[in-house]
């Protein structure tokens, strides 16, 4: 029996567990923010919170980043949230270690069906996508978040109980040097798909197991592949199941092969057998070495509030997808740049407890659309009749001669940025706003998320205005969370060069002034006036950050 190399297994760091100052004292102390869980979604809340000079508390029960003997769990990251990456002052770091691509291939059988690039649409300053393993993306947001120095990081802290309050939540917490209580005015749950505090607080999650399985290969090759992202439907090297392979960091191929649904999963993970499938893909003389090898399957679901009063759910414990299209990871993340700024407002007095209640009426519908995209891929990729295994036939056979039908082969919609619905918040409903590259009058280089990292405000970019203007919607506005912006003219307030890629993108008339486009500090598109006066700006303010219509 060949033996197979595995590659040395990653060291991770390890951060020191600090008892903290509760554990000794006889009064129960007040937080104002207490996140649960240091995975994607929890790290990157209390380092949105962190920028924004926002102290949190943040609990984990362990003292490191990733799985335990896991190299890739989350690997795909999209642009979105690249981009509140970048605001967070991390992307770099992730640019230089990910792989960057937006190509990919898709196959049936040994040929070809169809491509696309995703670079084609994008005007932003970050790529379509990058590819790392996610504890490195956890790991970059631990040391941001120490460089900040205003959360309250602890580790080895476990919750073990936790009690609403009518104006808070009480927490009890156990640790290697004894247990504490302490209370928090919002207590947020990011402890993943198996929440304890979500089961403990008997919220229903509606979940939906998954027969599909899968085992993924985590290797290094001698000889590089292409770095592109290669998708087969039907591998023949797979008896007729679905592959993916993408390179990711450290010159680690990820190599997912979809099993049959009454696979033994320890059968499947032994390297001999892990072996004999890449070989019956790349050929008995392949040279490579393993890193991981580990079976999955999956379970969907979502539930039906992401509020329950002081306790907000994000990223796995609020929802589950399946994992075609990198809409799992991704969604968690921008589940914390929706709502870090507005606890940051809320904290801050500058803003009402009704603007929490929007995190709940924007993130769970963007939840629910990823769970139905992803369910018609996993519906595609393992059809469940006969009906349907006809069906997907037909499209492939049709996609390899006629264009119309290659948009039909489903083996994942890659995750794109939600647009948010009509709210009392989004009149108009909400859509992202792209890191677009900018300009000061002067020549100065920016962009859009330099500008939304200064501070927790809104931005408010109005295509020449008068000086008469600015002057009135400044006084308009004073008092509000709001940086006012000119694009072109003469107003005597701060200037971006007047560009056609921006007013296109922000839906403007570039050839009238006075449009206006309020751009929120999650970088959403929150109101468009065609021309804007002080007044209807000082009123789009109010309602985007539900605060009361102006008395004056």
């Amino acid at each position: 029996m060949e033996n197979f190399a595995f590659a040395p297994a990653y060291e991770l760091p390890v951060w020191p567990f600090t008892p903290p100052p509760e554990l000794n004292g006889t009064t129960v102390v007040r937080h104002p923010i207490v996140i649960v869980g240091a995975g994607p979604s929890g790290l990157t809340l209390a380092c949105d919170l962190a920028q924004r000079g926002v102290r949190a508390v943040l609990l984990d029960e362990d003292d490191t980043v990733g799985v335990r003997g896991a190299s890739s769990r989350g690997i795909c990251y999209a642009q979105k949230s690249l981009e509140i990456f970048e605001r967070l002052g991390i992307y770099e770091r992730i640019a230089a270690k990910g792989v960057t691509w937006s190509f990919g291939r898709t196959f049936s059988g040994d040929q070809e069906v169809y491509n696309f690039n995703l670079q084609a649409t994008s005007v932003s300053k970050q790529p379509p996508f990058v590819n790392l393993q996610q504890f490195y993306i956890e790991w970059f947001l631990v040391d941001r978040i120490l460089e900040l120095g205003v959360t309250d990081l602890r580790w080895k802290s476990r919750v073990t109980r936790v009690e609403p309050l009518a104006d808070g939540v009480r927490i009890d917490i156990e640790t290697p040097a004894g247990s504490y209580t302490i209370e928090a005015d919002h207590l947020i749950d990011a402890t993943g798909a198996n929440s304890p505090i979500r089961t403990q607080l008997g919220v229903a999650s509606h979940a939906s197991r998954s027969t599909d399985r899968w085992c993924i290969s985590d290797v290094r090759f001698e000889k590089p592949l292409p770095t592109e992202r290669w998708t087969w439907v039907d591998a023949p090297f797979n008896e007729g199941r679905g592959v993916w392979q993408h390179l990711m960091a450290d010159g680690v191929w990820r190599i997912d092969y979809q099993m049959p649904e009454d696979c033994d999963p320890a059968e499947i993970s032994r390297p001999e057998v892990a072996g004999a499938r890449l070989r019956e893909q790349l050929g008995p003389d392949v040279a490579f070495e393993f890193v991981w090898i580990g079976p999955y399957g999956y379970r969907d679901h979502l539930l039906e509030r992401f509020r329950h009063g002081r306790v907000c759910f994000i990223g796995d414990a609020a929802h589950v997808v399946s994992p075609f299209g990198a809409r799992g990871g991704n969604t968690g993340i921008q589940d914390a740049a929706n709502l870090g700024w507005k606890l940051a407002l809320v904290a801050q007095g500058q803003a009402g407890d009704a603007l929490l209640d929007s995190y709940d009426a924007e993130r769970r519908p963007a939840a629910q659309q990823n769970l139905t995209v992803t369910s018609r891929s996993a519906r595609f990729l393992a059809p469940r009749s006969p009906a349907e295994h006809t069906l997907r036939r037909a499209v492939v056979a049709l996609a390899k001669r006629h264009t119309f039908a290659r948009a039909l082969v489903n083996t994942g919609r890659m995750s794109v940025a939600n647009d948010y619905p009509a709210t009392p918040l989004l009149p108009e409903g909400g859509r992202t706003v792209q890191n677009l590259p900018l300009r000061w009058a002067d020549g100065r280089e920016t962009t859009l998320m330099q500008l939304l990292a200064e501070g927790t405000q809104c931005l408010g970019l109005w295509f020449a205005p008068t000086r008469a203007q600015a002057q009135a919607a400044s006084d308009a506005t004073a008092g509000l969370p709001l940086r006012l912006l000119a694009v072109g003219g003469d107003s005597g307030l701060p200037t971006l060069q007047a560009d056609e890629t921006l007013a296109r993108h922000l839906d403007v008339d570039p050839s009238a002034a006075g449009g206006f486009v309020l751009v929120r500090p999650d970088a959403y598109r929150a109101a468009l006036l065609a021309q804007a006066t002080p007044d209807t700006i000082a009123a789009a303010v109010r309602t985007a950050l539900a605060l009361p219509a102006s008395s004056s």
